[in-house]
């Protein structure tokens, strides 16, 4: 799963906030979900609230107890939740690293993610719902490959830009994400609302 991760840099980058007619966030080091985050849809990047809530909801927010801050992409073209959003809602991501946690007792060990190589962006594949005109969102997961199984055994789907384009153009491949190479290493523990570019720090 996914369960935190960080904001992406994105200044010298195409989505440089100068352009945006949105208002940029404090970088943040560990959002947490029902926060708003970064989403990219189509070329317009925008905000939605992290834990996807599907149009067909009848009642209010705190109303909806499931939990959909993650969809696995084995299965989010049929389940109720997700599959208007798989078929209407593809969206990317953008994130500076994530977050697993290993460990079978509390305080467990925080791990950071991010790209084995120079990318500095990943970019989750992710679906979006409006919900009472809010827009509400879920990080697509997988399973994992090699270098994240020593940690967990799912993962992010994160995309290359081949994989992007499949996936915004509506493709129902299930096996995008697979090959793409991530580090990891331990971090020093941190609270729920501890926010500090410490976070990433090695420990």
């Amino acid at each position: 799963m996914c369960g935190r991760f960080i904001d992406p840099n994105l200044r010298g980058t195409e989505f440089e906030f100068a352009d945006l007619r949105i208002t940029p966030f404090p970088r943040r080091f560990n959002i947490k979900p029902t926060q708003e985050v970064y989403v990219l849809l189509g070329q317009e990047l925008t905000c939605a609230r992290w834990g996807l809530i599907p149009s067909w909801h009848k009642g209010d927010l705190k109303d909806w107890r499931a939990s959909t801050i993650n969809a696995r992409i084995e299965e989010a073209a049929t389940k109720p939740s997700f599959r208007g959003a798989w078929r209407y809602g593809r969206c990317l991501i953008p994130a500076g690293g994530y977050y697993e946690w290993t460990g079978a007792k509390s305080p467990k060990q925080p791990h950071f993610f991010a790209s084995a190589g120079n990318e500095e962006t990943l970019w989750f594949a992710g679906l979006l719902s409006i919900w009472n005109d809010l827009r509400t969102c879920a990080i697509l997961t997988r399973a994992a490959n090699d270098t994240v199984t020593p940690v967990h055994d799912r993962m992010p789907v994160i995309l290359d830009s081949a994989e992007r384009d499949d996936w915004l153009t509506g493709s129902d491949r299930t096996d995008v994400g697979a090959a793409y190479r991530v580090r990891h290493h331990p971090v020093a523990r941190f609270g729920i609302e501890d926010e500090g570019k410490d976070l990433i720090e090695p420990e």
